[in-house]
């Protein structure tokens, strides 16, 4: 092929000197892009996210770092194939375990020279398995053995299986294959089409690393015939130049094949490790290949990152609308007239006696003062009743609303995947108000009454009124200004217009004497934002418990991968391509 043909330009060179940051910005922002939210190929992004951090750490910072180290050359390939017999071949000795019972290897066997060992022993490459010498470790270790066997300047390292029962191994070998500066991908004449190895080798082609192949077992009679085949199917998938190794049906002895078998192989390695050029070209050509799959890998992630706000906007959105048409249904029930009836109605009615009052509407204001002045001083009790049905009756408004938010929001977002994942089997209990709002909604109303009074009380402090208000009392004039606040009566028909509106209308010539007509509307008016605003803090909170789930569902790391994959690029920028 074209392996040991390719040398840095001098422009190569001085474009490396950037990298490391934006590569580690870019590894950041990957890391803390969660994709929690269950939309369209979030499976696929998750577990690219997973690959795309481990090889920078396993592959791009310590290579970047340490373009002078060994070459690594992961042995790799499906269940069975002969990948520990081969190394052991290479080494020509027991370095690693081989045997018929399957999965064999667990943890990766990592082989060097005792020369280079220093470069494997800590987190260089591969930081996150911790070493294991003398006996193999379990899973997330990397088995280190040196041997005399195996030149300066070249590491080999047994993978498990791609295609292995056991996941994790699966997951293990894709990670190495992906810190590889070498594959040497071995399969078996019997096995050389299955579908799995084809895919590992798809990716090695988009990532232009450099590839041997070992052809394993191959019958004698079938000598010419299936590496022609084979060649011809590397041809397809545009690895034509791919080096290809034949090694003939035999019985490994001692863990090993026999002598002479793997010689044509080990030739090649230990002629890359030994000429620098050649080994460096080596290095460079996956290096350039894997920087250049980087950016379409990053976009792909960034694109699924875009997806996941998408997702969570829609589900913002549809809450959003839920609970300001909740907060429109408050202030319509509060304008309408509907808290004045039933109830209210009756406790006003049962206070001021509404069909005196409406006769003496037509005498002075002095008279009618008098007569509720008389009202509200002898029946200290009745004014209580009537805040309580008034906070009765604004409670059941600001419940209902509540209600009918929540399980607009719980149908909105059971039709959309994301939405039904963030549920999370709560739809019951979030369809409805919380029960803490049925707490919180009789201290809201009785603070916003005790407001009102107050706001009366500061009005009355003025020097003229003072006096008046006294004679009328603060809690008669607030109990007038609250009623106030509800009584724009479009909701209520027939005899209850014609109370509800002479009794406020008598109440306010009432205020009116007493504050001044501008005063009262601005009285009212206040009163009137007051409660909608409490209302808005307590639809708030019952609007969180919908919003903290999609919270949850975001990145922690507050890095925004769009902007890193951008900042990538301009590090990136062409100059990390070396000439042939």
């Amino acid at each position: 092929g074209d392996i040991g043909r390719m040398v840095p330009s001098r422009d190569a060179r001085r474009g490396l000197e950037g990298l490391p940051a934006a590569l580690t910005d870019l590894r950041d922002a990957a890391a803390g892009a969660t994709f929690a939210l269950e939309a369209p190929g979030v499976e696929q992004a998750r577990v690219e996210r997973t690959a795309l951090v481990r090889q920078i750490d396993d592959y791009f910072l310590p290579r970047l770092a340490s373009l002078d180290a060994p070459l690594l050359a992961v042995v790799g390939g499906s269940t069975g194939a002969g990948k520990s017999t081969l190394v052991n071949s290479l080494a020509r000795e027991q370095v690693t375990a081989a045997s018929v019972l399957r999965p064999t290897t667990r943890a990766p066997v990592l082989v060097c020279s005792p020369t280079d060992r220093r470069w494997f022993e800590g987190g260089r490459i591969l930081p996150g398995l911790a070493r294991t010498t003398g006996n193999p470790g379990g899973p997330q270790t990397l088995h280190l053995v040196t041997s005399g066997n195996v030149p300066v300047g070249l590491a080999l390292l047994d993978a498990p299986d791609i295609d292995s029962v056991v996941s994790e191994n699966r997951e293990l070998a894709a990670q190495l294959l992906a810190a590889a500066d070498l594959w040497v991908f071995v399969t078996t004449a019997a096995r050389y089409a299955d579908a799995v190895p084809w895919e590992m080798l798809r990716g090695a082609q988009r990532r232009k690393a450099a590839i041997g192949v070992v052809l394993n077992r191959v019958p004698e009679e079938a000598a010419e015939q299936v590496p022609r085949a084979l060649a011809t199917m590397l041809r397809a998938e545009g690895l034509g130049g791919a080096n290809v190794f034949t090694v003939a049906e035999s019985s490994p002895h001692d863990g090993r094949l026999a002598e002479g078998e793997v010689d044509e192989l080990r030739h090649w390695l230990h002629g890359l490790a030994a000429d620098a050029d050649a080994r460096a070209s080596v290095i460079r050509r996956t290096l350039s290949g894997a920087l250049g799959d980087l950016d379409r890998r990053a976009q792909a992630l960034a694109s699924a990152d875009e997806a996941q706000a998408a997702a969570a906007s829609e589900l913002l959105a549809a809450a959003g609308q839920s609970y300001a048409g909740a907060r429109r249904d408050v202030d319509e029930g509060v304008r309408d007239g509907t808290v004045l009836r039933g109830e209210v109605l009756a406790r006003w009615q049962e206070f001021v006696g509404t069909g005196e009052l409406l006769r003496s509407v037509q005498a002075t204001v002095s008279r009618v003062r008098d007569r509720l002045v008389a009202a509200f001083s002898g029946r200290p009790s009745a004014d209580l009743e009537v805040r309580g049905a008034v906070e009765s009756e604004v409670e059941a408004l600001i419940r209902a609303a509540a209600d009918t938010a929540a399980q607009r929001t719980v149908s909105a977002w059971r039709r959309d995947p994301a939405g039904r994942h963030l549920l999370g089997g709560a739809d019951r209990e979030l369809a409805t108000s919380s029960a803490e709002l049925a707490e919180r909604l009789p201290k809201e109303i009785r603070g916003w009454q005790g407001r009102v009074l107050d706001l009366v009380r500061e009005q009355g402090a003025d020097k003229r009124t003072t006096a008046r208000v006294a004679s009328y009392t603060v809690n008669g004039a607030g109990l007038a200004v609250m009623l106030a606040v509800f009584a724009q009566t479009g909701g209520l028909t027939g005899l209850e217009i014609v109370v509800a509106g002479g009794t406020s209308a008598a109440g306010q010539k009432v205020l009116e004497a007493i504050f001044g007509d501008q005063a009262v509307r601005s009285l009212a008016r206040e009163a009137r934002a007051d409660l909608l605003g409490c209302v808005d803090v307590i639809l708030h909170t019952e609007h969180e418990r919908f919003t903290a789930r999609i919270e949850q569902a975001r990145p922690s790391s507050g890095v925004d991968l769009g902007a890193a994959l951008r900042r990538w690029r301009s590090a990136y920028a062409g100059h990390v391509v070396w000439a042939p």
